[in-house]
């Protein structure tokens, strides 16, 4: 596929680094090929094939020869279709290698991430929020963290890997949990039960707003659209409403790390969103992250339009960093 062969020339540099890491090798959207995206685990490739429920075989095929050819140590590979009915399918299948040949861990910028690439139908570790990773480990010394929607915890391992003084973490769901605190595991880190909450986000804050309980910084990186019977989350009409949802845990001084991956929220949407968080005067945007380079991948390949466009950020993964003020002046 050539296509795919020019990501990989344009990767180059980077693809023979290190084997123990994770990196985009291609995103279809903006490199010619809308549905499909590949990335790379350790030895491990992984294709996202999103065209249809039963994919499309003949160019996965295409995309495998091309990395195996180009890279001969990978051990496994994997294909997730995306817009499958079968859990598994969207989970991933084997394309080459064994289960056991999966990677289980990688490194980024010296910590360790624990993976389960079958997990679910992403790859147990989003490659989109690194800088945002680098930000928690520069930035989140001697802090109190909160992670909410924290899925398997990445956030989480970077900041206590940055020195924070303690780290909470919350999802629905255990099972990601469990991978975060395999990742504290493998950094040597104590694992405090009680630092890993799994329950509803509605649930969760009421009760440590009820507490009384403040954080120095607090992440929201919330699902595109999800129902419980406690409240609903969706990224293109309740990011106001989660961000507000949050604010009363924040300490003063504190920050406010807000993410938006919604494919259909363009840039401008969330900047709206941000400024009407904004104007009381209490909440500033401090900061605007984007994507890595290589994860956005290069916009001169673009050969269709984005579903939104997320200027004046590089990627539909939007991130923003909030300072927050309190009346109360509580820290």
């Amino acid at each position: 596929m050539e296509l795919f062969g020019r990501a990989l020339d344009a990767r180059a540099p980077k693809l023979n680094e290190r084997r123990d890491a994770a990196r985009r090798l291609f995103n279809g959207y903006t490199e010619g090929a809308p549905g499909l995206a590949v990335d790379l685990y350790g030895a491990s490739l992984v294709v996202h094939d999103a065209h249809g429920p039963q994919g499309d075989p003949a160019t996965v095929d295409a995309v495998v020869a091309a990395a195996r050819a180009r890279l001969p140590w990978l051990t496994a590979g994997l294909v997730k279709l995306r817009d499958s009915d079968a859990p598994a399918l969207r989970n991933g299948t084997l394309l080459f290698g064994e289960v056991s040949d999966l990677c289980r861990r990688v490194k980024e910028d010296e910590v360790s991430y624990a993976l389960r690439l079958t997990l679910n139908r992403d790859a147990s570790l989003y490659l989109d929020t690194a800088p945002l990773r680098a930000w928690a480990k520069a930035r989140l010394a001697g802090k109190r963290v909160l992670n909410t929607f924290a899925y398997t915890g990445s956030l989480s391992v970077a900041a206590k890997a940055g020195g924070a003084a303690r780290v909470v973490s919350t999802d629905l769901n255990s099972a990601f949990l469990t991978v975060a605190k395999d990742s504290f595991a493998l950094n040597r880190w104590p694992v405090t039960r009680t630092d890993f909450i799994t329950g509803d986000f509605f649930d969760v804050v009421g009760r440590l707003k009820r507490e009384g309980q403040l954080f120095d910084c607090v992440f929201v990186d919330p699902p595109f659209f999800s129902v419980t019977t406690q409240g609903r989350v969706d990224l293109e009409k309740d990011m106001l409403r989660i961000i507000n949802k949050v604010r009363p845990l924040v300490a003063h001084e504190g920050t406010l790390v807000a993410i938006n991956n919604g494919v259909f929220v363009s840039g401008a949407e969330f900047e709206k969103t941000l400024t009407e968080a904004c104007g009381d005067g209490y909440l500033s945007v401090e900061e605007r992250l984007d994507a890595p380079q290589d994860f956005a991948g290069d916009p001169a390949a673009r050969a269709t339009a984005l579903p939104a466009d997320p200027a004046p950020y590089n990627h539909s993964t939007k991130m923003a960093v909030l300072r927050v003020r309190r009346r109360d002046e509580r820290r």
